[in-house]
């Protein structure tokens, strides 16, 4: 049957019936709020490139938190950014590092209320910059998994509910999976950076974590962007070493990974709507180009339609009154 018989308007005709209708229904507790916690500062310092962002003291966090609560997200992410920075990486496992102090300060405030997950990378805490050890201008891998372990038990011994290794090295899920568990923290799990592309979205990020290489680039432990099948392999990898949840990164340019992963895997899929996305929407908004509520719902119903579970996202600190809006 078709047109005239096959109307398919009869089914758009109001608000509530488009509603009961839609098979995909976003909702705040999908999204989980990144925060970029700063040890060398006393008040918040808005970041450029992120326009209504900004890297916050210590003493701020459970603020944030709270603020992300009345919005409905239940789960944020922490990124520090220490006073010190090195080339072992060493305030990264610190016991009184940034994200550990940030983290006890979130449980002591909201205990099992709020989901707390830690970024276990090494970038921000590194003199260059990188997501690992460095020795005559080679990232070392192997060398760095002990050292990625110790950052995940730091984290979880100030609190941390969840533990996200983002610095793309072989091996690292399992070097963490079992670093923990040999600490007594078998009940942490693990969301894997699993397929986290080389990509020119990052910008932002790296201005507010103050993570840009010093010298090369990322390429050699980062995805190319043009293999959907590294994608899954490493998705794969990541799983049979350990790995709760596995995440895509970025988010707009590889809905097609999101999809392959959800057909793919039985394990739930987190997709990162990163900061040049952000920044991109933000900017159109403020020249006037866009709606921004309208795009910010379009952009993160697509990635939930994509077959993401759990959306990482900057537009979270507006979700629930977007979300509601018509």
């Amino acid at each position: 049957m078709s047109f005239p018989t096959v109307r398919m308007r009869r089914l758009r005709r109001t608000v509530a019936m488009r509603d009961m209708l839609n098979q995909v229904n976003l909702q705040p507790s999908n999204l989980i709020y990144p925060i970029f916690v700063d040890e060398g500062i006393k008040k918040p310092v808005a970041i450029e490139s992120m326009p209504g962002y900004s890297r916050l003291p210590v003493a701020q966090v459970a603020a944030e938190g709270k603020q992300a609560l009345e919005q409905g997200v239940k789960s944020v992410l922490l990124f520090g950014i220490p006073a010190k920075k090195d080339e072992a990486g060493t305030s990264a496992f610190a016991k009184d590092g940034v994200v550990q102090k940030a983290t006890r300060e979130l449980k002591k405030a909201f205990k099992e209320e709020l989901v707390v997950i830690g970024d276990v990378c090494l970038c921000e805490y590194m003199s260059h910059g990188h997501c690992g050890l460095v020795k005559d201008g080679e990232v070392q891998n192997d060398q760095t998994l002990e050292v990625l372990g110790k950052v995940a038990v730091s984290q979880a011994e100030a609190g941390m509910d969840i533990v996200a290794p983002s610095a793309m090295m072989d091996g690292q899920v399992g070097a963490i999976r079992e670093a923990l568990d040999d600490a007594g923290f078998e009940q942490v799990p693990i969301i894997a950076y699993s397929a986290k592309y080389a990509s020119g979205f990052y910008g932002p990020f790296r201005e507010a974590a103050e993570s840009t290489p010093k010298f090369g680039n990322r390429r050699s432990y980062q995805m190319s962007q043009g293999s959907q099948q590294e994608a899954l392999r490493e998705i794969e990898l990541d799983i049979n070493e350990g790995a709760d949840m596995i995440m895509v990164k970025p988010a707009l340019a590889y809905l097609d990974i999101i999809a392959l992963a959800k057909a793919t895997f039985n394990v739930p899929i987190v997709a990162y709507n990163v900061s040049g996305e952000y920044s991109m929407v933000k900017a159109a908004a403020q020249n006037g180009w866009i709606d921004e509520k309208t795009v910010t719902r379009e952009i993160l119903t697509g990635i939930k339609r994509s077959g993401a579970d759990l959306i990482i996202t900057y537009h979270a600190k507006d979700a629930k009154v977007w979300l509601n809006q018509p």
